[in-house]
């Protein structure tokens, strides 16, 4: 049998109430502890526990409580779905207290941030993963299979980005999303005094765990540039009071940000963020190699079959549809259907808790550590420095201290059936 998990929530907001769907239903994963500061919030999520049959968890309610759920000791992990500034301040508690942090994206914004992560897991032995759950999407999957494959060639450049109009979300009335993490606006506030690619990973992630990024190769310097901010000012003239606090509010960060990032060993990789205009969502994911290459939004995907041959057009939908349908990674081959009928962002929230959950009853590494959320996650600082030197490149720390050279690159891994019994999840 394996072993259970006792998780303590820290945030009952979007992200957290959203993974009160998830976890309770995952076999051998108990909600054992929430932490908010929201009474509401906790009562609601009490109440669908009991709804399961389930224990009620442990409540922990008010500013600093997160450090009192973190020291007790009827936890393993901290699930950290608080705001932005308290990702960092609860990851380190958690690991101090002897606990594993999962932290939600971006899990740290700084250079130093990333660097107090690495050490305080390093020191304690405890495991720290930033829950990017866009590695765990069915097309980025399949990247990386097809890449393990050898379809593609050699990787040699990537492009992710988050493009995602959520001018709404910022200038929407509190009436409208009262239990949301919006509510207080400090995700609007944040970009009003910050530049650069502040929220990176959701590219940048499943492109590294392709690449082999901190596994044979690492990330080592960065150049960034961006819009003019107009989108979010144009939008609160028309859509909000003049008296209103966010009509006057200087937005910094641009429009669009457009960043370069190089590895050490000659790869590299185009980010783009841009939240501020009308647009289709699109997290670009395109996947370079030597023989060819696979692209989303929409899905497209094309190889030589021999070297000299050529790849100069698509592969028909037809054939398009066969390599999705043939070389689906195992992982969503196995759990993707049920994932997608549980729901978040496409079925990639649970792949991704099914995944940790496994790796943690089974005593194995997680898929991601402390060092690539240190190496995702300091673009925040980088690029913001890049844009306000007008565009000079950043060297990138190495976070693992040479040890990039000697680790393997992420197999093609997946969840044994026989362990991880998901049959018995039951959704609704």
């Amino acid at each position: 049998m394996a072993k259970n998990i006792r998780v303590g929530l820290a945030g009952l907001g979007v992200r957290g109430g959203m993974a009160m769907d998830r976890l309770p239903i995952i076999p051998g994963v108990e909600v054992a502890a929430f932490c908010e500061i929201r009474p509401h919030l906790v009562a609601k999520y009490q109440t669908a526990l009991e709804k399961r049959g389930l224990p009620r968890a442990k409540e922990f309610v008010g500013p600093e409580a997160w450090r009192d759920m973190c020291a007790w000791d009827g936890i393993d992990v901290v699930y950290n779905c608080t705001p932005w500034h308290l990702h960092v301040p609860v990851a380190l508690e958690a690991m101090e207290c002897g606990k594993d942090a999962l932290v939600e994206v971006p899990a740290a914004f700084t250079v130093d941030e990333c660097w107090s992560l690495v050490e305080t897991a390093e020191r304690t032995g405890r495991q720290c993963m930033q829950l990017e759950n866009c590695c765990y999407g069915e097309l980025e999957l399949l990247a990386l299979n097809l890449t393990r494959e050898g379809l593609l060639g050699d990787l040699i450049h990537g492009e992710g980005g988050y493009l995602h109009d959520l001018r709404s979300y910022n200038y929407n009335s509190p009436e409208d999303d009262a239990e949301w993490h919006y509510r207080d606006y400090w995700r609007l506030k944040w970009n009003a005094v910050h530049k650069g690619n502040q929220y990176c990973t959701h590219g940048l992630g499943p492109i590294c765990q392709a690449m082999g990024v901190n596994r044979g190769d690492r990330l080592s310097r960065v150049v960034s540039m961006e819009t003019a901010a107009r989108g979010f000012a144009e939008y609160a003239a028309a859509k909000i009071p003049p008296d209103d606090w966010r009509t006057g509010l200087g937005i910094a960060m641009g429009d669009l940000n457009t960043t370069l990032v190089q590895t050490e060993r000659g790869r590299t990789i185009m980010l783009q963020h841009g939240i501020a205009t009308p647009r289709p969502y699109s997290r670009i994911n395109t996947y370079v190699g030597t023989r060819g290459l696979m692209a989303d939004y929409p899905f497209r995907v094309a190889w030589e079959e021999e070297i000299g041959k050529g790849a100069h057009k698509y592969f028909d939908e037809e054939r398009a549809k066969k390599v999705r349908d043939e070389l689906m990674h195992p992982l969503w081959r196995h759990a993707g259907k049920l994932s997608v009928e549980v729901g978040g962002h496409d079925g990639m929230d649970l792949v991704m808790d099914l995944r940790w959950v496994y790796c943690m009853q089974n005593s194995l590494p997680l898929d991601f550590d402390v060092y690539d959320l240190a190496a995702w996650c300091c673009l925040g600082e980088l690029t913001e420095r890049s844009v306000r030197e007008g565009s000079v490149p950043q060297e990138i720390p190495d976070f693992t201290r040479g040890l990039w050279e000697r680790r393997d690159p992420l197999a093609v891994e997946s969840i044994d059936p026989a362990r991880l019994d998901i049959s018995r999840i039951r959704v609704g």
